[in-house]
């Protein structure tokens, strides 16, 4: 239950052993407020969960992830995602203004060192955030490795969706004047981004339905609604933060991610793997895991990109079950 604009901290009924033990909107400075909500025991394991999107916000479910009997959790909203305040806010919304907030609700809760879990995006803050501070991560569980890079966006929406969905592709590129079709990638961003409702909304639902087409390994629909992009219905959230990071390399030097790998160095880490991720197809947890000692590759059959695959989700907490065990045997 997201908190009142004054309501601060509060504490929720625990007949529910999922049910938040506090919630808050906790000020990090910018003029920014993130939903900050602990789950599980106040004496458990310290982790945290950091949702997907860019942009996406946290999910009643996601405290379903870790034993509430063994976890103190904490979910939170990324800057102008999900209950954060400002809604949908970008200014002073970057990669190190995440990781900084991150040291913020760690400090708060006084945690030494957390357990870090996090999926797609979640997975590259994950990262981000362990390579900066090594020192306060006892462990790593990803879903879905994303390294944050223009290489793995340009595979996914031009050169997979050109291979598997080639319907598709015309319909994504169909969206774009002709002129703008030789980089789409750019020519979407920017279309997101601009303050004109009949440029953007366009832009955004046909995004977002390709987004979510390649995230399901089984999609119920393989072609864009064309008739549905200029709806004056509400649109998707996620676009316009993806958009926003996406043009800027996500705030990161490319390559970083990989190339800072040797601070992840001590630090145990599981990474659970969709076969037929066409989003972030396996090569990148192989590369990755092959400059992360520590860190074990888990793949599920029959699977793609959606935590709600076959089989990802069982993963995932079996994972995050795994690591937990290992950082405190």
């Amino acid at each position: 239950m997201a908190p009142d604009a004054d309501a601060g901290k509060s504490t929720v009924s625990r007949s529910d052993p999922f049910a938040p033990l506090t919630s808050q909107l906790l000020p990090v400075g910018d003029s920014h407020e993130i939903y900050v909500e602990s789950v599980g025991r106040a004496d458990g394991i310290p982790a945290v969960y950091l949702h997907g999107g860019p942009g996406s916000g946290c999910q009643p479910d996601h405290r379903r992830l870790f034993d509430p009997e063994r976890f103190h959790v904490i979910l939170f909203d990324q800057r102008g995602a999900g209950r954060s305040r400002p809604k949908a806010g970008r200014e002073d919304n970057t990669l190190p203004h995440l990781i900084a907030d991150m040291e913020i609700i760690r400090e708060k809760f006084g945690f030494e060192r957390w357990i870090i879990v996090g999926g797609s995006w979640g997975a590259t803050l994950a990262l981000a955030y362990a390579q900066a501070h090594p020192n306060r991560v006892s462990g790593i569980v990803l879903r879905a490795t994303f390294l944050g890079t223009r290489s793995e966006l340009e595979g996914a929406f031009a050169d997979v969706l050109r291979r598997f969905y080639p319907d598709l592709s015309e319909d994504f590129l169909g969206v774009l004047p002709p002129a703008e079709r030789a980089k789409p990638l750019d020519a979407y961003w920017r279309r997101i981004l601009d303050s004109d409702p009949a440029v953007h909304g366009p832009a955004a639902r046909a995004w977002h339905d390709t987004e979510r087409i390649l995230s399901e390994h089984t999609s119920g629909r393989v072609r864009l609604d064309l008739n549905s992009l200029n709806s004056t219905g509400a649109l998707p959230a996620t676009p316009f933060m993806e958009a926003h990071y996406f043009q800027n390399d996500c705030f990161m030097k490319p390559g970083q991610l990989l190339a800072e790998a040797s601070k992840l160095q001590g630090i145990p880490g599981i990474i659970v793997q969709g076969r037929y991720d066409l989003l972030c197809p396996p090569v990148t947890s192989h590369a990755l895991a092959a400059v992360w000692p520590l860190s074990e590759v888990r793949f599920v059959e029959g699977a793609g990109h959606s935590l709600y695959g076959p089989g990802v989700r069982d993963a995932v907490m079996k994972a995050i079950a795994d690591l937990a065990s290992r950082v405190t045997g």
